[in-house]
């Protein structure tokens, strides 16, 4: 699904190999004009079958794989990321976070926002991810 609007076209898309989002919502949002900047929903640890990755580390994992898969499929990497805002329901697992953070930014360091909530859109969840990216164009 795309939309058009002075000289900028927005489009909606869902990443083969990632779980299916619920009905009212798209994994990613791309606006390509003079350049292309994507909005990623929140990934959580759903396997791409949408089953659980299982404990709050691998839903980490799985959540970042998300992430890179989302970027992959639009032609952008972990550099490409200017903000990133992360939910966790447990605070124990803030030295996970950092661990697989730093391993799967490569080196790059965007602006990031961190929240300990009380939950997500499930209890199951554990963690949730979500991701700007921008390519200049």
């Amino acid at each position: 699904m795309a939309r058009q609007d002075a000289g900028m076209t927005v489009t909606f898309s869902n990443t083969p190999g990632v779980h299916a989002p619920a009905p009212s919502y798209q994994h990613v949002a791309v606006v390509t004009g003079p350049g292309r900047r994507l909005v990623m929903s929140g990934q959580v640890g759903l396997k791409p079958d949408g089953t659980s990755a299982g404990d709050g580390a691998a839903q980490m994992e799985q959540a970042f794989a998300n992430v890179l898969a989302h970027l992959a499929a639009n032609g952008m990497g972990p550099g490409d990321i200017v903000k990133m805002t992360v939910f966790l329901t447990d605070p124990a697992l803030i030295p996970t976070l950092r661990t697989v953070r730093t391993r799967v930014m490569q080196g790059a360091a965007p602006t990031s926002t961190l929240l300990v909530v009380a939950g997500l859109a499930s209890p199951d969840f554990k963690v949730e991810v979500e991701c700007e990216a921008f390519r200049a164009g």
